[in-house]
């Protein structure tokens, strides 16, 4: 079968490439060579132009100028090309992410930063941000379902940089670093998933003002 989100199990192949860009791990299965980077540089194209669930390997080996005995050894199905082309995109956004957070002065800043730079990036990515529009029964439920795998996997990562902040001195040594990550992750979540009448996500300075006035006061300790 080649539709993506029609085989049982499809939310934690999503769920597993996403969790795999935070942890840059997953990749290593495919062979670094010019022909994969035009599979998957074509079916980015080709996913943000049409979907994922119209999309078939046949076109994007086409379009790629492979034949399709050629993207099958690369790819077994169809799952494994979309999962490794939403990996790669995530693990693009989240490099990005490190290098915008470090502009901030202060731990605050950089939470502030990290906020709104994450849910405009994403919300403006041209496939992830699309699939959210057109097919958000693709990708969604494997930001909110798939037994937490992703929630926790960012979770994860947002509690190490509270941590190392910590560990720095730059945040007050009484907070508890686990219970303010997850609330960060499930307040980016929300806003990405259920669209908001208050806040304008299109608004940086607006998101700013959110992060500084309710996610920068969890830095202290109460």
């Amino acid at each position: 079968m080649d539709s993506l989100g029609a085989i049982p199990g499809s939310d934690s192949l999503l769920g597993r490439a996403i969790a795999e860009a935070f942890t840059d791990t997953g990749g290593s299965d495919l062979p670094d060579d010019e022909v994969t980077t035009r599979l998957l540089d074509t079916a980015y194209q080709h996913f943000c132009r049409i979907g994922i669930r119209r999309s078939t390997m046949e076109e994007v080996a086409r379009r790629a100028g492979v034949s399709r005995v050629t993207a099958y050894r690369r790819f077994a199905t169809k799952d494994a090309l979309v999962k490794h082309v939403i990996r790669r995109e995530f693990r693009r956004y989240f490099d990005q992410f490190l290098i915008e957070v470090q502009q901030g002065e202060t731990a605050a800043d950089r939470v502030v930063l990290g906020f709104a730079g994450s849910l405009q990036a994403i919300r403006n990515n041209p496939l992830i941000g699309g699939l959210m529009v057109t097919e958000p029964d693709v990708l969604i439920p494997s930001i909110v379902g798939d037994g937490g795998l992703m929630l926790g996997t960012v979770q994860r990562f947002v509690a190490g940089q509270l941590r190392q902040e910590q560990l720095a001195g730059t945040i007050a040594a009484g907070v508890d670093v686990e219970l303010v990550a997850e609330l960060m992750t499930r307040l980016c979540s929300s806003f990405l998933v259920t669209p908001s009448f208050v806040v304008d996500l299109d608004d940086t300075e607006q998101l700013r003002t959110v992060a500084r006035r309710f996610l920068a006061p969890m830095l202290n300790a109460g």
